[in-house]
């Protein structure tokens, strides 16, 4: 990692510590799983789902139907958790331990968030394989804020938040770096 120099980051370690409002914090991790159109299988996989997140997940449906995957608009095809809080915490350390805490540099988008997947459930630590059930993989999505992204959403006085108040690709690594000790990979 070329560009993630330690002067670079002891700079916006500082900076963090100066003004404890520009410190980013892990606002959600949402984790979804989709399958092909199977009610039975997908019900099965959502209460594992549940097992592991120790939240209720949402089934979705599809929008549209898509022939080439025999897929039928209204077809349950997904199920959803959305985790906030120390769940978020304590689920992300065991996917970043399914995933060897490595994840490639091209999963960080321009605003910090972050997207990986999970090959495969048995991977994370405590859970089993259930023949009736099968192998499915997951993806994670890390949401990364800083504090005062309220005026976003808002209903009254809605405003936007400046570039400079974002939270950029750099200070996202470092985030996961310092709270989890992840790896970023090139390549």
């Amino acid at each position: 990692m070329s560009f993630l120099t330690p002067e670079i980051e002891s700079e916006i370690l500082k900076k963090w510590e100066s003004n404890p409002l520009l410190k980013p914090r892990i606002v959600k991790v949402t984790v979804n799983v989709s399958i092909n159109p199977d009610f039975e299988r997908l019900k099965k996989i959502a209460s594992v789902l549940e097992e592991i997140t120790g939240q209720r997940p949402s089934l979705r449906r599809a929008k549209r139907t898509i022939r080439e995957f025999g897929v039928k608009k209204g077809d349950y095809i997904a199920a959803v958790v959305t985790l906030r809080g120390n769940r978020a915490i304590e689920f992300l350390k065991k996917a970043l331990d399914a995933v060897g805490y490595r994840i490639k540099m091209s999963s960080f988008d321009e605003f910090g968030n972050v997207c990986f997947g999970i090959k495969e459930h048995i991977h994370i630590p405590g859970v089993k394989y259930d023949p009736e059930i099968g192998i499915f993989g997951m993806d994670v999505c890390i949401t990364v804020e800083r504090p005062g992204y309220r005026v976003l959403r808002r209903r009254r006085c809605r405003s936007t938040i400046p570039r400079r108040h974002r939270v950029s690709k750099v200070e996202s690594m470092i985030l996961l770096k310092n709270l989890f000790g992840v790896e970023i990979v090139e390549q």
